[in-house]
C-alpha cells in the first residue's frame, strides 16, 4: 500500500460563521461585525491558499485549509503520522478556533503551536496576566470591572489606568479615551463595553513608553530565542484603537485602503537603538517558552521606556501571520515569504526537510 502523502490542514475560523453564530446569540450586527473583525486574517490568508498550496506541493506536501465548522468532521479520519494541523485562530469565547487544537490532540496528530491549554488562557487577560506575574515577569498588575462594578479594583497609578475588553482582541473595545485619569470613568468604560460585546474589562496601571512587538516562527524544530524578531511598532500614536485596527485587515481594511486611509505602522528593530532593552525582552520570551510552552508560532506584545524598561502586556499564541508584521518578520529572519514560511515549516515536522537552510 503507497505511503499516505503528508498533509498541512490549516483550520480557520471565517468571519462570517462567526458573524452569523453571534447574531444568533443576540449580539447586534454592527456590534458582531465588530468582534468578528479579530477574524480577519482569515479573510486576508484565504487570497494566499493557492500560493500556501503550491508552497507545500513544492515540498512534497498536501495543503488542505478547513473552516472550523468542518474541522471535527475532517480530522476524525486523518492519518497520525502524516496529517500536521495548524490552527490560524484562537478562542473559547466570541471565537472557537481554540476547539482545533483540542481536536487535533484528541485524534493524536501533530499540531503546530501551544498545547490548547494556551489556546483558552490568551483570551482571557486577566487570568492571563495572574498566571504572567506568578512566573515573575513584568507584567501591570490588573483590576477587574463588570458593567460599572468592580471585581477587582486596580492598583494606584500615578500616571492613571488603561482599559480594555478582557476577552477581545484586535483592539475590539478600546477608544480615544481608553486612557483615562479617573477610576469613574474606567467604570463608565466598563459599563459601555458590557452594553457593547458583554465583555468584563481589565484595568491597568497605564505604562509609558513605545509599542513593541515580538514575533516568533520555528522554522525548523528546536528554533530557539534568535529567531525572535523584537522591532518598535511605530503607528504615530501613544496606542492604537479599534478604528486603527479595522483600517488595516480585512474587508474594512481593503475598503481603507481603496479611501486612502490606510497608514502602515512603521517596525523598527529595537536592538538598533535599546541593545538592553532587546536583550531583555529576549530574556521575556525565554521564560515563557520555558515556563508556559509558546512553541513554534507566537507573538509578544510590549512597552519599551527610554530607560530600558520592559512592560509585559499579552501574548498571543495565534498572531496575525498575514498580518504587514509578521510578513516583515518572516522576510527579515527567514528571508521568506509567509506562504513559503508557513510551508517550510510544516515540511520540517512533517517530512524532515528544510529547503531553506
Amino acid at each position: 500500500m503507497p505511503s499516505q502523502t503528508p498533509k498541512l490542514i490549516l483550520v480557520h475560523e471565517p468571519e462570517k460563521a462567526c458573524f452569523d453564530r453571534l447574531v444568533a446569540d443576540g449580539h447586534a450586527p454592527e456590534r458582531a461585525a465588530e468582534i468578528a473583525s479579530y477574524l480577519a486574517q482569515s479573510t486576508d490568508l484565504a487570497h494566499e491558499f493557492d500560493a500556501l498550496a503550491a508552497a507545500c506541493q513544492a515540498r512534497g506536501l498536501s495543503f488542505v485549509p478547513v473552516a472550523l465548522d468542518d474541522a471535527a468532521s475532517v480530522l476524525a479520519g486523518e492519518g497520525r503520522d502524516t496529517t500536521l494541523v495548524w490552527t490560524l485562530t484562537d478562542g473559547i469565547a466570541y471565537f472557537h478556533g481554540g476547539a482545533a487544537p483540542a481536536l487535533a490532540r484528541l485524534g493524536g496528530l501533530k499540531t503546530i503551536g501551544a498545547d490548547d491549554a494556551l489556546f483558552a488562557l490568551c483570551q482571557d487577560k486577566f487570568r492571563s496576566g495572574a498566571v504572567l506575574g506568578a512566573l515573575g515577569l513584568p507584567v501591570p498588575q490588573a483590576g477587574l470591572a463588570r458593567d460599572g462594578k468592580w471585581l477587582v479594583e486596580p492598583p494606584a497609578s500615578p500616571a492613571g489606568w488603561f482599559v480594555k475588553p478582557n476577552r477581545l482582541g484586535a483592539k475590539i473595545g478600546i477608544w480615544p479615551d481608553s486612557r483615562t485619569s479617573d477610576l469613574g470613568h474606567a467604570l463608565e468604560l466598563s459599563r459601555r463595553v458590557f452594553a457593547a460585546y458583554r465583555d468584563d474589562v481589565v484595568v491597568q496601571p497605564y505604562v509609558a513608553g513605545r509599542n513593541v512587538r515580538a514575533s516568533f516562527l520555528g522554522l525548523v524544530p528546536g528554533a530557539a530565542i534568535e529567531a525572535l524578531g523584537v522591532a518598535f511598532v511605530d503607528s504615530g500614536a501613544d496606542f492604537q484603537t479599534m478604528a486603527d485596527s479595522l483600517a488595516l485587515y480585512g474587508d474594512t481594511g481593503e475598503a481603507a485602503k481603496a479611501a486612502g486611509h490606510y497608514a502602515e505602522p512603521e517596525l523598527v528593530a529595537v536592538a538598533d537603538s535599546q541593545p538592553a532593552a532587546d536583550a531583555r525582552i529576549r530574556a521575556i520570551a525565554e521564560r515563557l517558552m520555558s515556563g508556559l510552552g509558546l512553541r513554534d508560532v507566537f507573538s509578544i506584545d510590549l512597552r519599551v521606556e527610554a530607560d530600558d524598561s520592559v512592560h509585559l502586556i499579552e501574548f498571543e499564541v495565534c498572531p496575525g501571520l498575514p498580518c504587514f508584521d509578521f510578513r516583515a518578520y518572516c522576510r527579515q529572519q527567514w528571508g521568506l515569504e509567509l506562504a513559503d514560511a508557513m510551508a517550510e515549516t510544516a515540511a520540517s515536522r512533517l517530512v524532515g526537510q528544510n529547503h531553506h537552510l
